[in-house]
């Protein structure tokens, strides 16, 4: 009773703070693969489209953000233009809409775990509670990743795999299922497989269990037929992605070709050359790494049983000789070596790119709780459980770069108010040391905007200052003419906040959104430890004035 109690409290603290909402920014890809595009298809709204959405290189399937994002941008508009209550639509609205879609659907991971625990030997509710308290279900799957999608599909995977891969003690017949098992199998895989391609690595330990527990004498011939099983569905689902990829993607300028999104992407992320480009790794970190970032003592936990297992084998070659181990039906005896499969094999074939980020384990999230939490023996390790995933959660949700979507928010406010509306009023707002900013989210039109984003990522100061010159001198900002009435923000972390100054500019006003913690700039220890420690971890925005004119930059460094 205690554990669907808990479950059912963290499942409604999954919801609130998604609604509050979560102020951390993990990657920008939870953005610029999804709702920044969506906004500007749909709502008509200024945003910035990613190189993987232009027809001349398209990486990236269209369905699932049309089908998350964009159905809730689609409800949104629709309210808009039928609604009794117009001007809902806000950067809040278009921030929490794809993410609560994106919750309801999180439930679904909570519906498979439900029934896929008493077929692999974990307790049900002790699974449920690893589930929705882990900080990778609070803050990675109420977020608008492909991941979150490619770990949704891996669970229904394995929920209509496992059906069949149901252990008892003897061997016995399994019963056939219905006709259409296949082909909603098939049309997983093929939609995981647009989706990410990677989802491979995931479904392929599955597919193995679902043909090798098929029949009665596992074989090539039998794995074939199995495999020919999944065809029908898998190509009608590739049929209905390419033809929305090829719509989509097509242009007046270009012939009407068929579209391989799946295709793409494995050309572009196969050259060494482009994955170098955003970071390589050594081939452990999935390993030594990511897998304890996310998942913590679950992941020591899983280590150890693969070495118990490990050992177990050995001992078994020893005794009994390496042919019988192999033996398929031992090799259905118990769940627990199939569960290590469904967790290491994935990570092992990841591993072997050397583009190693931690959000693409996510998925193994599902056989990691089952494992965990097997019937015959309580969770262990409660108390650091809880205080791992509370910093995750903490830091994931609320503390990495969290102060850009709130100042994202009070520049919408700034832009929307203007001090003088009878003044046409030009805005440049201007980003320094920050992830990208999601421009859909200062709920611009997309026709005539007068409020110019720039993103100068890493600039050096000497580059701040010299931009900073050029936008003061923009025919419409200059000093003689007053027809227009032009507004500079600067956006900086506090850590660089210092190169903001040596620039000169007149500091008008200044917002501190806290908190902020950019690691690419993180602040030292010392000034963490000084009575200036909350401007360090808090995200300046900076209106500058004109500079005087007997004013220069400061030497710089």
């Amino acid at each position: 009773m205690a554990s669907r109690v808990l479950w059912g409290s963290l499942s409604l603290l999954r919801l609130v703070w998604c609604l509050l909402p979560q102020t951390g920014y993990v990657h920008p890809d939870e953005f610029f693969q999804s709702p920044e595009v969506m906004a500007e298809d749909i709502l008509g709204v200024e945003a910035t489209r990613p190189w993987e959405f232009h027809p001349s290189s398209s990486c990236r399937t269209v369905v699932f953000p049309l089908l998350t994002s964009g159905s809730a941008f689609w409800l949104l508009r629709l309210w808009e233009e039928w609604g009794p209550w117009p001007g809902l639509v806000s950067g809040y609205v278009l921030l929490v809409g794809p993410r609560l879609l994106l919750t309801a659907l999180s439930f679904a991971l909570d519906v498979a775990v439900y029934h896929l625990a008493p077929l692999w030997g974990a307790e049900r509710w002790n699974a449920l509670v690893l589930l929705s308290g882990s900080y990778v279900t609070l803050v990675f799957y109420t977020r608008t990743f492909s991941n979150a999608i490619e770990g949704l599909l891996f669970a229904w995977l394995l929920a209509l795999v496992s059906r069949r891969v149901a252990w008892s003690p003897t061997p016995k017949k399994p019963a056939p299922g219905p006709w259409w098992h296949g082909w909603l199998l098939g049309g997983i895989v093929a939609a995981g497989f647009f989706n990410r391609p990677t989802f491979l690595a995931f479904a392929l330990v599955p597919l193995f269990l679902w043909g090798i527990c098929g029949t009665t004498n596992p074989g090539f011939k039998s794995l074939t037929k199995e495999a020919l099983g999944l065809l029908p569905g898998a190509t009608v689902t590739a049929v209905v992605f390419v033809a929305v990829d090829s719509w989509y993607f097509s242009s007046p300028s270009r012939s009407s070709t068929l579209v391989l999104t799946p295709a793409n992407f494995l050309h572009y992320n196969l050259d060494p050359q482009n994955l170098a480009r955003h970071g390589t790794h050594l081939r452990l970190t999935h390993l030594a790494v990511n897998g304890f970032l996310l998942f913590g003592i679950l992941h020591a936990q899983a280590l150890q049983a693969a070495w118990q297992q490990l050992q177990a084998c050995l001992q078994a070659c020893a005794q009994m000789g390496f042919p019988r181990v192999l033996d398929a039906r031992s090799l259905l005896s118990s769940p627990r070596p199939h569960l290590l499969l469904l967790y290491f094999l994935p990570l092992a074939l990841l591993s072997a790119f050397s583009h190693q980020e931690a959000r693409f384990l996510i998925p193994l999230l599902v056989p990691l709780v089952l494992l965990c939490s097997p019937q015959t023996q309580p969770v262990p390790w409660k108390g650091t459980l809880v205080l791992f995933n509370a910093l995750g959660a903490f830091f994931f949700g609320c503390l990495h770069q969290g102060g850009l979507v709130p100042g994202l928010e009070h520049l919408e406010r700034v832009v929307h108010a203007p001090v003088l509306p009878s003044v046409p009023t030009h805005y440049t707002l201007l980003f320094t040391h920050t992830y990208m900013p999601p421009r859909h989210l200062l709920h611009l039109s997309g026709l005539g905007s007068h409020v110019e984003v720039v993103d100068m990522s890493g600039a050096e100061d000497r580059v701040l200052c010299q931009a900073l010159n050029n936008f003061t001198r923009q025919p419409a900002c200059q000093v003689a003419t007053r027809s227009w009435l032009c507004r500079l923000f600067v956006v900086t972390p506090g850590t660089t906040r210092p190169a903001t100054e040596k620039c000169s500019f007149h500091l008008k006003s200044e917002t501190l959104v806290f908190p902020h913690l950019t690691l690419e700039d993180p602040p030292a220890l010392s000034s963490l430890l000084s009575g200036a420690w909350r401007d360090h971890l808090s995200l300046h925005i900076l209106e500058l004035g004109e500079k005087p004119d007997n004013m220069t930059e400061k030497p710089l460094p």
